[in-house]
């Protein structure tokens, strides 16, 4: 394990990312950005990880959001920008990695720190945890990962949401499809271990074009989504994975993944 703002650990197949400031309530400091960037970098090319799982330090607070006392910055209005420009490819990245990732939601979630649970393909939250967009009250608004949040509700809720700041309980994500399930503090480790597992478990190469095509559709017209979806089937097929799941399949027996 490397220590930092951010800690870097392989655990078998998983990669795990810590945000590591709980004094901080794990705010996002460009030294965390910088850090998740980094993290997300190293799993991607190395060959061992197949999952990444994200999470923060301690029991309470999973990320509780931008750093308010690091708003102003120091560089300059223009490199200051420019830093939080940074949160925005961070977002960006979770969907360019090559490997499923995981949100590991051990506690409250809140501005930033909601829009990184958003960003990761499935997220597990401990039965206490909070949801929000609190920056209103602070004379600020969600700006970059209002994106997200439009995508993953609809949009009187979205509107609500960001222009009231008003808190949900893990509940109400889960019935808003910001998070997969919620499940007791004790369970949660069990809980994202064995998804992380099951989604360690399939074809990496398949994986890969499915989750590009995933979010490179989720944004084209519905014709063009389709045409683009038919030939990335085409590509999918074509895919010696492709051959040894169906004839797995077939001799009723387990694939044996060769990753390409």
């Amino acid at each position: 394990m490397e220590a930092g703002e951010v800690r870097y650990e392989v655990q078998g197949a998983q990669a795990h990312l810590t945000i590591d400031r709980p004094g901080a309530r794990n705010a996002l400091s460009p030294g965390v950005v910088q850090g998740l960037l980094e993290g997300l970098g190293r799993a991607d090319e190395d060959p061992r990880v197949r999952v990444v799982v994200l999470t923060g330090a301690g029991e309470k607070v999973f990320c509780a959001g931008g750093d308010l006392g690091q708003l102003a910055g120091e560089a300059g209005f223009l490199a200051t920008h420019e830093g939080r420009r940074a949160y925005g490819r961070l977002l960006g990245r979770f969907q360019d990695v090559r490997k499923p990732t995981v949100a590991r939601v051990n506690g409250h979630a809140l501005a930033g720190g909601l829009g990184l649970v958003l960003a990761c393909d499935l997220a597990v939250a401990v039965e206490g945890a909070g949801f929000g967009t609190p920056e209103i009250d602070v004379g600020l608004f969600p700006m970059m990962m209002m994106a997200l949040l439009q995508r993953h509700v609809g949009r009187k809720r979205a509107l609500e949401l960001v222009l009231t700041g008003e808190r949900m309980t893990a509940r109400d994500a889960l019935a808003l499809g910001l998070v997969n399930r919620v499940v007791p503090a004790a369970e949660l480790d069990a809980q994202v271990g064995a998804l992380a597992d099951k989604l360690a478990g399939k074809s990496q190469a398949v994986l890969a074009l499915g989750r590009r095509a995933f979010f490179t559709a989720e944004d084209m017209p519905l014709p063009a989504a389709l045409e683009f979806l038919a030939s990335q089937l085409s590509l999918n097929v074509l895919a010696d994975d492709a051959a040894e799941g169906v004839t797995a399949f077939l001799e009723k027996r387990p694939p044996k993944w060769n990753d390409r």
